[in-house]
């Protein structure tokens, strides 16, 4: 084939493609298989259907597009460029998986401009899609008029062999599902290639079937390598479906164009080499040199500028005409898409006194969740179908269901991984959401890499944990965190945060708020046993991390450190230690993160280097506690897991109990 052969559409498909092959073949490393075999569907998607303003990438009402098979990511990076945005140039591309450029080896949103979500974990992507899409319904419920429509957005999803076999996807697209979300099409690129080979060997079932099962509109483009006009078709009968989400599965050629590689593992992850990069382009009749896109593809690529410009025009006439006829609603929209909290919001957070009754930090975390609900309408989460244990429910709303998509009480069921990446989505679709969900502890595992991604993208999502101690009793070990906690301080960006009473989950969710607002994730870890209001206890004081809860007079003799539950324990064996005329400060810690943001200085003042006795009394694993005690420091802590028993039972087999604080202390104090 010559070029001059070549059509204008072959031409656009083909730039995608070399952009690709150069790409990885400059930087040694990468995977061109995926964007060889996408670039057709791809380029139908955004040169058709995709509405996006490329010189304004933050534009709200764009539709969102997410590529779940973040291994491909050069196959976006050269959309990208190709229609016109700024942040990633044809240097950008030359940089492609190299120190500080803007294109990483996997789509990064906090890297680059026009990436909405970071993908890479296979799954995640297409579960994140979900949570857009909930995102899109709920703004649409809440803010069109019958007469003014300024929400009105799709998300596209294109992902994998490998998504379709990670459970997350599976969670998710279930939910999806039964949620009816019209909004969400996804295209799978079905190429039957993973990196162990065909998928033959592992992965022989009927996708299609599966998403039927689960309840979205499914389509075959059985040529996905030049049947555009069958994409396109396809496309446009998802859009035309409103009820259910929809999901094309496009089969194609992995690798299409390389002769020796194509239809193979070899091509999925890894440079096709000089030899096979030459033969590629004499295949494919691509007679350009490396990182060259020719001129008629630019200029039909770069005509996205002008249509995004005029997108963004016709809606901001649409919202002009909003604002005057719906003033209030137009301040509450621009509000959220700003990601600015109401002023005077953290006024509503409960406060206690230590007359006032014991109450579980999951009780008073419910109470704090309600108290906020009304001031921030832009709280919206649920449970694992935990509810009733986690006390999630917002009792102003009702639930997010198909067709009342206006409600925040999110059901998710018992999707915990499906459940933390469909809030990463929710989250970065709009700055002013703060997603919440719930589940036990212990089942933060099941849910982790979808923590450590809100983690890294900058998601503000707030994770409720309860049941976050052995002392939920008769269920055992399995369901008793021991390890849990350590493990989750150890993610970098997550603020991890363990209340004591009332007044610290007042505390808690203040940080958590705030952080969410500066789009980092925070995990609150509570009690399902009841816990007395502490004197002493502040809002303020969690906003520090750690603080003086009670103190001695003149420079203590030791210092006894909690967190959460065992907080009280701490105070009331100061009182005995006291009483034998010990002098011991007891320090409250519910975050190591927020404590080690504070200065130099207030960290000295609520530890001073002077006092070494130091005695941290945590009911979980000491890892990492030995940063705050030094080399003359201890602690009552576990390091096994758990056991079934009534709670007292286990607390006081484990050593939870004032009598061995004390005795512990004392040891320390020689």
């Amino acid at each position: 084939m010559a070029v001059a052969t070549q059509s204008l559409e072959e031409l656009c498909i083909n730039s995608i493609r070399f952009l690709a092959i150069d790409a990885v073949e400059k930087a040694k490393s990468g995977h061109p298989g995926l964007p060889m075999g996408a670039a057709p569907m791809a380029f139908v998607l955004w040169d058709r259907f995709l509405k996006f303003n490329p010189k304004n990438p933050k534009w709200p009402n764009r539709d969102r597009f997410v590529l779940s098979a973040g291994h491909g990511c050069m196959l976006q990076y050269a959309l990208l460029h190709l229609t016109g945005y700024d942040s990633v140039t044809l240097d950008d591309i030359k940089q492609f998986r190299q120190w500080g450029s803007r294109t990483p080896g996997h789509p990064e949103n906090f890297e680059t401009e026009g990436i909405e979500v970071t993908t890479g974990p296979l799954g995640q992507g297409i579960a994140n899609g979900v949570g857009l899409a909930m995102a899109e319904a709920h703004l649409a419920a809440r803010f069109n008029k019958p007469d003014a429509k300024i929400v009105d957005q799709y998300t596209y999803v294109i992902l994998g062999d490998g998504c379709n076999m990670e459970g997350v996807s599976g969670e998710a697209c279930s939910l999806a599902g039964h949620l009816g979300l019209g909004k969400l099409i996804a295209l799978y690129d079905d190429n039957h290639i993973s990196i162990d080979g065909s998928t033959d060997v592992s992965f022989t079932e009927d996708v299609s079937k599966r998403f039927e099962a689960y309840g979205w509109h499914v389509q075959h483009v059985e040529n996905g390598n030049d049947d555009l006009a069958a994409i396109e078709k396809a496309i446009a009968a998802a859009k035309a479906v409103t009820d259910k989400p929809s999901m094309i599965k496009v089969t194609t050629t992995i690798g299409y164009g390389s002769p020796n590689k194509a239809n193979t593992a070899g091509v999925h992850g890894a440079a096709l080499g000089g030899d096979e990069v030459t033969a590629t382009r004499q295949n494919l009749g691509w007679e350009y040199e490396p990182f060259t896109v020719p001129g008629d593809a630019v200029n039909h690529m770069r005509k996205a500028v002008e249509r995004g410009a005029n997108y963004e025009a016709e809606w901001n006439q649409t919202f002009a005409n909003y604002k005057a006829k719906y003033p209030e609603e137009a301040a509450e929209f621009e509000r959220l898409v700003k990601g600015e909290l109401p002023q005077g919001w953290e006024k509503a957070l409960p406060t206690y006194t230590a007359e006032d009754k014991p109450l579980a930090t999951r009780k008073t975390s419910e109470n704090t969740l309600n108290a906020l609900a009304p001031v921030l309408p832009e709280l919206i989460g649920g449970s694992a179908d935990l509810t009733h244990s986690n006390l999630t429910l917002l009792k102003v709303s009702g639930d997010f269901q198909k067709g009342q998509y206006q409600n925040r009480n999110l059901r998710f069921g018992v999707r915990e991984h499906g459940m933390g990446a469909i809030c990463n989505g929710i989250a970065l679709h709009t700055p002013g959401f703060i997603p919440y969900c719930a589940t036990f502890l212990v089942f933060a595992d099941y849910m982790r890499a979808a923590i450590r991604l809100s983690a890294l993208s900058q998601a503000g999502v707030i994770y409720v944990m309860t049941h976050d101690s052995v002392a939920l009793g008769e269920d055992g070990p399995t369901h008793q965190p021991v390890e849990t906690i350590a493990s989750l301080r150890a993610i970098p960006n997550l603020t991890v945060m363990r209340p004591a009473d009332g007044n610290e989950t007042s505390g808690a969710y203040k940080v958590a708020i705030e952080n969410a607002a500066k789009h980092a994730p925070t995990l609150l870890a509570l009690s399902r046993q009841a816990l007395p209001q502490l004197a002493g206890s502040s809002i303020e004081g969690v906003t520090k991390g750690a603080y003086i809860l009670s103190d001695s007079n003149g420079t203590p003799d030791i210092i006894l450190i909690g967190t959460g539950s065992e907080v009280p324990l701490c105070v009331d064996a100061a009182k005995q230690l006291s009483a034998e005329g010990k002098k011991v400060r007891v320090v409250s810690m519910p975050s190591w993160e927020v404590f080690d943001a504070q200065s130099a200085e207030y960290r000295e003042s609520v530890l001073p280097k002077a006092v070494t006795k130091r005695l941290a009394v945590e009911a979980a694993s000491s890892f990492g506690w030995c940063r705050y005690l030094g080399s003359e420091g201890a602690m009552v802590s576990i390091e096994r897991f758990g056991a079934s028993a009534p709670d007292k039972v286990v607390l006081a087999k484990f050593g939870y109990t004032v009598d061995n604080v004390v005795a512990k202390a004392k040891e320390l104090l020689g």
